[in-house]
């Protein structure tokens, strides 16, 4: 069974944007489901689509299974079916080796930075980038 091990993080806007930073790629998602045991979301990452379905989050760790689904079909699921959508644009910064993700949402999170890295294991020691990365945050499990 596949597993989605990672950490989040706060981003200092302030130092986000004082940073060089790589193309971003324009996200769009939604949700079909937001039970805690189970949360079922659509999106489109530039011009692919993904159904991605998560079980309940235990730690850091939760049971994650992604599928490539048509673009049409996520637009027309997005556009009928979800009421609200999130949008962002996601910046991958290399890090000692590591990707790091960084979200800077868009539409009504304006203003929200949110950096993630996926690990191995939850023991996973790690390095965080100097000066933007702000304190670790539980983020909910959607």
């Amino acid at each position: 069974m596949p597993k989605e091990i990672e950490r989040k993080f706060l981003v200092d806007k302030t130092l986000w944007q004082q940073l060089e930073k790589p193309q971003g790629t324009y996200l769009r998602q939604g949700y079909l489901s937001t039970d805690p045991a189970r949360t079922v979301r659509v999106r489109i990452a530039g011009e692919r689509a993904y159904l991605t379905i998560k079980g309940k989050t235990t730690g850091i760790s939760r049971s994650e299974w992604e599928y490539p689904i048509p673009l049409a079909d996520a637009r027309a699921l997005l556009d009928e079916l979800i009421p609200a959508s999130i949008e962002k644009r996601r910046y991958v910064i290399e890090f000692e080796g590591r990707h790091w993700e960084v979200d800077a949402f868009e539409g009504a999170n304006q203003g929200l930075l949110v950096a993630e890295l996926e690990l191995q294991s939850e023991e996973e020691a790690f390095a965080l980038p100097p000066g933007w990365t702000g304190r670790y945050q539980r983020m909910p499990a959607m």
